[in-house]
Order: structure tokens, then C-alpha cells, then sequence
């Protein structure tokens, strides 16, 4: 074969390969640590979950139509705290409306969208798993969605469920068939749930990368409830979008996962309220201190940091602004008042643990920026709270407290 046309081939393949690299993929890295890609770089995950209702509204509130536009005032916002991805729970009915949001936060502000779906876990009366017709109405809602939004720039990849694992506990939205309701044993019946649960996001995973080859896929799962059946029955996620509160220190999470499911790991949710239920009143400086902490462990375990266990690619904080409804979801009275009202207990949130009933976590103060009645723009104003600021300079700075002052390396 003459030389120049040896050339040309070499061209041809280079560029074959070239096309059909992801723009957005898991890369595994010799010492074994993962990190994110995104257009050939390293990109860490500085993000928020995003569901942005205004005071006196609920979760029914359709904030994609607002003619103020509230995802552009908040880009803003994001930009200058340094945030690149925001984190949605699930798309809006109306895809003009969701391609608008999603360009405007990538167009505008270079902040990607990572897409959820709850995969039906809110179905009424149960999310039935075990029936084929409930699993074909699931795929199809599925890969729907992702046709309609995987050409978006502004895509950074997919998030499967969010804490559905917990409906095989029976603890959460419980569901079951006949096969499991003829085992005896409570233990046999969970396990059966999981096989179930996860062979399904399992084949949904698959039908996502034929429909889109170019963005991760993540599996949202409550804690690490499961993922022993992950490892088994869910080989086909990219990572595993972690839904976690354990208050100042993540634990052994990270080891936790290298030896039970290695996979990636984003932490798709976490957070700390602002509010102190023992002393009754708003503290910024618990939540600031408690969201620093968090920050300092995501970043302890990044790829290529000694310290740590290498497979972090970020977070997603819980939450943007304050969600007003919360408390009282059926009382649209109440969706006007910031709601003081603890509605469950987690000791590793100790400041306020002495609270009456140890009752200690406030659902409508979880926002890194408040919401004020006062409108500006027609949006109620927003009031960055001190860990906005706080995890601003982390991020510029990253200097870990374990490594004694060892800077970290960055992506994104």
C-alpha cells in the first residue's frame, strides 16, 4: 500500500474513533480511581438540586412556565458561587419547556443538567416492579425523555430513581407479586424485591446507552441499602448517584462502595438545614460548617488524592433555595409560612439533637439560599445563606484539613 494512502487510512481511523468518543464518560484510571470527562477534561460535579417553587406554592407548581424565569435569575447566582451542574429530579411534561431551562443554564452560565427520572416510584397507589406492563410504561416514559434531551449540549448525563431501592424494604412505597407473596421468609421477600428492582434499571441502563451513547448513566440509590444486589443484577450503570445524610463526615462510604458495587460515585444528595430546632432559630453557621465538612470529604476522594478512596466525581447539594410546602404539603395556608417544625431525627446532626423529641431535621430550611416574601422581578427575592459563600472559597481553594494544607487537584 503506498504511503500516502497508508496516511490517509490512519487519518480516517483517527477520526472514526474521534466521532464516537462520548463527550461526557467514566474514565478508569491505571491506579484504579475514576474521574468524570467531559470535551477531554476532568470535571468535577459542583452542583445543587434544583426544584425552584415559590413561597406559598407546592410541588405541583409549574416553575418551567414562569414567565420571570426563575432558572435565570438563580444561574446567576450559580455562576458566581462557582456551581457548573444542577441536578433535576424528573422532566417537566412539555419538552419546549425543559430544552428552554436546559439551554438557558448551559448557554448562558456554562451549567450542565444532570436529568432524573423517578422511574414511576410515585405511582399511585405503589410502584408495581414486579408487573411487566408497570415495567413497559416506565421504559417507555424513560427512553422518551431521553430522546427528547439527549442532543442538548447542556446534557451532562442520566440519573436512574433516586431512593426507590427502599420500596424492596417495604419500608417505602412497598410493592410485591405473587411469586414473592408465596415466599414465607421476610428476608427471602427483600432480597427478591431487589433481584427484581435492580435486574430492571439493569435492562433500562442498556436501553438508555442504545439510545444514547454519548452521556453516563447513574443508578440513585438511598444510602448503600442494596447495592450488594447492584453489584450482582445492575452491572450496566456508569456510577451510583448516592442519596446520603450523615451529618458532618460521609464515614466509610467511599471504601464502603469500592468493596460492595465499584462504581463511581456522585453524591446525589445531601445537605444540612439551617435551622436550629433546639435553640429555635435559623443558624447559618451549623449548616455552613456541616456543607464544608461534606465538600472537604468529596474532595478527599476524588481521583488521584492519596487520602482518599478515588472514586468521587462529585456532588449535588440538597438544596438550592428553600422549599416553603414541606412540612404541611396538604395545607396551602401553610405554604406561606417558613415552617419552624422538625419533621424527623438524625443524630449525626448533633447541634440541635437535644431538640423536643430529638426531632431535629427541618425539611423547609435545607435551601444555600433563602427565599424572602419580597418580590424583585417578580421572583421572591433571593438571599444567599452564609455556606454559599463559604463553599465558594472552598472551591477556589481547595485545601483539605486531613492533608494539612496539601492543595487538591481541580477539573470543571
Amino acid at each position: 500500500m503506498p504511503v500516502a494512502c497508508s496516511f490517509l487510512l490512519l487519518f480516517v481511523l483517527i477520526l472514526s474513533t474521534c466521532r464516537h468518543k462520548p463527550g461526557v464518560y467514566i474514565q478508569k484510571l491505571k491506579n484504579q480511581h475514576y474521574r468524570l470527562i467531559v470535551n477531554g477534561s476532568p470535571y468535577i460535579i459542583k452542583g445543587v438540586c434544583y426544584n425552584p417553587v415559590p413561597i406559598g406554592s407546592n410541588h405541583e407548581y409549574d416553575w418551567w412556565a414562569d414567565a420571570h424565569k426563575p432558572w435565570v435569575v438563580d444561574g446567576k447566582l450559580m455562576k458566581g458561587m462557582g456551581i457548573n451542574t444542577i441536578r433535576l429530579y424528573q422532566a417537566n411534561s412539555e419538552p419546549e419547556k425543559v430544552k428552554q431551562v436546559i439551554r438557558d443554564l448551559y448557554n448562558l452560565y456554562g451549567i450542565r443538567t444532570l436529568m432524573g427520572d423517578w422511574l414511576g416510584f410515585w405511582e399511585y397507589p405503589c410502584p408495581f416492579y414486579g408487573d411487566k406492563k408497570f415495567q413497559d410504561k416506565v421504559r417507555n416514559q424513560l427512553i422518551e425523555m431521553v430522546n427528547l434531551y439527549k442532543d442538548e449540549p447542556g446534557i451532562l448525563g442520566w440519573i436512574l430513581g433516586n431512593e426507590n431501592n427502599y420500596s424492596c424494604l417495604g419500608h417505602v412505597n412497598p410493592w410485591s407479586n405473587d411469586e414473592i407473596d408465596k415466599e414465607p421468609d421476610p428476608q427471602k421477600q427483600k432480597a427478591m424485591r431487589a433481584r427484581i428492582y435492580y435486574s430492571f434499571v439493569n435492562d433500562l441502563a442498556k436501553e438508555v446507552r442504545k439510545a444514547d451513547p454519548m452521556h453516563p448513566i447513574g443508578l440513585g440509590n438511598g444510602e448503600l441499602v442494596g447495592l450488594e444486589f447492584a453489584n450482582q443484577f445492575c452491572p450496566d450503570v456508569d456510577f451510583i448517584a448516592c442519596i446520603i445524610y450523615r451529618g458532618r463526615t460521609f464515614g466509610n462510604l467511599f471504601k464502603s462502595i469500592r468493596m460492595t458495587f465499584d462504581k463511581p460515585v456522585l453524591l446525589a444528595e445531601f445537605g444540612a438545614d439551617c435551622y436550629d430546632a433546639y435553640l429555635k432559630k435559623e443558624d447559618q453557621n451549623m449548616q455552613a460548617f456541616f456543607l464544608e465538612s461534606q465538600w472537604n470529604q468529596i474532595y478527599e476522594n476524588l481521583a488521584n488524592n492519596k487520602a482518599g478512596a478515588g472514586n468521587c466525581i462529585g456532588g449535588t447539594v440538597f438544596e438550592w433555595t428553600d422549599e416553603w410546602w414541606k412540612y404541611n404539603p396538604d395545607n396551602p395556608q401553610e405554604w406561606k409560612a417558613h415552617n419552624t417544625e422538625s419533621g424527623w431525627s438524625n443524630g449525626s446532626y448533633y447541634f440541635d439533637i437535644r431538640a423536643e423529641g430529638n426531632k431535629n431535621m427541618n425539611e423547609e430550611w435545607f435551601g444555600i439560599v433563602a427565599l424572602s416574601p419580597e418580590l424583585e422581578n417578580g421572583l421572591n427575592k433571593r438571599l444567599p445563606r452564609k455556606a454559599y459563600y463559604v463553599i465558594r472559597e472552598f472551591w477556589k481553594h481547595p485545601v483539605l484539613k486531613k492533608t494539612r494544607g496539601k492543595k487538591i487537584p481541580q477539573g470543571g
